[in-house]
């Protein structure tokens, strides 16, 4: 999934130099050329015993081909499904080993357990765990796209990565929340220490890497915070009015929550999808346009259905001149995504006047109100 990288990201590639020197992923493509030069300043590119391949994306096997014209017959260990994928990608038949949960390579003083982890985010994806040193390299879990100097989770501002740890969960593994919670208890059934969290992108956990196993049960766990997120597009105003208008009524039923108030046309949508992430509620917005709903509002909420939010309620509004449409329509797609809807919504005729803002208000109060009682 494309995700807006305000902060960047990196894609991390790890050398192991035990007995065998074993590489850990690669990068995306764009920066292939780059990555052999400068694994080449680290190593003679023929004294890598094997290439191990937790996921197979392309921004994580991007470099392959060209790492591949180098050493053709080096070993690729990965899961059957990851063997299957990068054939697709790339059509060569190169030396593939296929390995399952509790397969191990021993590398010398060290030794490699692999751990299928299908579905966080591929199916073809797995962990791999170095005895020794404790060292978890995880690929996409634990993530972030976040790039930065420094290597190490406590030495970043930490507010920051938290944003963009949880951007990225909800983003990309939310869908797969069942998956993160049967895998977590599957690791620390495994009771290993861990002493190194290393994913493929963002900063590698190394001060109490288990923290961010713990936020991930946290966030597998139908997450919410006290928060609403009011999403709306707008043609000429009148909707923008109305979700300012529900949010004072919100605010006034509920000082306490925290609500969260965008343009869908302005806003970053996984921005957005993140704070949806993060709500026991939300609003969605639009004008009639055409018998339905904007393109933006459109965008978003199928990108919201698809990613399956749970135990999140919702509610539609909406300006229109002469059919309208769009609040219905709002109404249906939110209920196929798993929202609970809560009534039929509001619609306002051309841009609202003074009493139709307090509607929108009332509306609001509504809305806190039953969210309150339904907790």
């Amino acid at each position: 999934m494309n995700i807006l990288r305000k902060k960047g990201t990196s894609y991390n590639s790890y050398l192991i130099r035990d007995k065998k020197t074993v590489l850990i992923d690669t990068v995306w493509k764009p920066f292939a050329k780059e990555f052999i030069s400068d694994l080449k300043q680290s190593v003679d590119l023929k004294q890598i015993d094997c290439i191990v391949m937790n996921h197979n994306e392309d921004d994580h096997s991007g470099a392959l081909p060209e790492l591949m014209k180098e050493i053709p017959d080096t070993p690729i260990y990965c899961t059957k499904m990851g063997e299957a994928i990068i054939r697709g990608h790339f059509h060569q038949d190169w030396n593939f080993v296929n390995v399952k949960t509790d397969d191990v390579l021993d590398i010398g003083d060290h030794r490699l357990v692999f751990i299928e982890a299908k579905m966080l985010h591929w199916p073809d994806t797995m962990f791999t765990y170095m005895t020794g040193d404790n060292i978890l390299f995880s690929n996409d879990g634990f993530g972030q796209h976040y790039a930065t100097e420094l290597l190490y989770n406590n030495t970043v501002d930490q507010a920051e990565l938290y944003r963009e740890a949880i951007k990225y969960y909800a983003n990309i593994l939310t869908l797969y929340s069942p998956m993160v919670k049967t895998k977590i208890k599957e690791i620390l059934a495994m009771k290993v220490p861990v002493d190194l969290i290393c994913p493929s992108h963002g900063v590698i956990w190394k001060d109490n890497p288990m923290q961010i196993i713990e936020a991930y049960q946290k966030w597998a766990d139908n997450y919410q915070e006290n928060q609403i997120t009011i999403i709306y597009d707008t043609m000429w105003d009148a909707t923008r009015r109305m979700a300012e208008g529900i949010a004072a009524g919100i605010q006034a039923e509920d000082p306490s929550v925290t609500i969260k108030l965008y343009n869908a046309a302005k806003i970053d949508k996984n921005d957005i999808s993140t704070e949806v992430f993060k709500s026991k509620g939300i609003l969605v917005g639009s004008p009639t346009i055409n018998y339905g709903y904007s393109f933006s509002i459109g965008g978003i909420l199928e990108m919201l259905c698809g990613l399956k939010f749970k135990n999140k309620k919702a509610a539609a509004f909406g300006s229109y001149g002469w059919s309208g449409e769009a609040v219905r329509k709002i109404s249906e797609q939110l209920k196929k995504g798993g929202f609970e809807v809560t009534g039929e919504g509001l619609q306002c005729q051309w841009a609202p006047d003074a009493s139709a803002i307090r509607i929108c208000g009332q509306f609001g109060k509504e809305f806190a109100a039953y969210l309150q009682k339904n907790k």
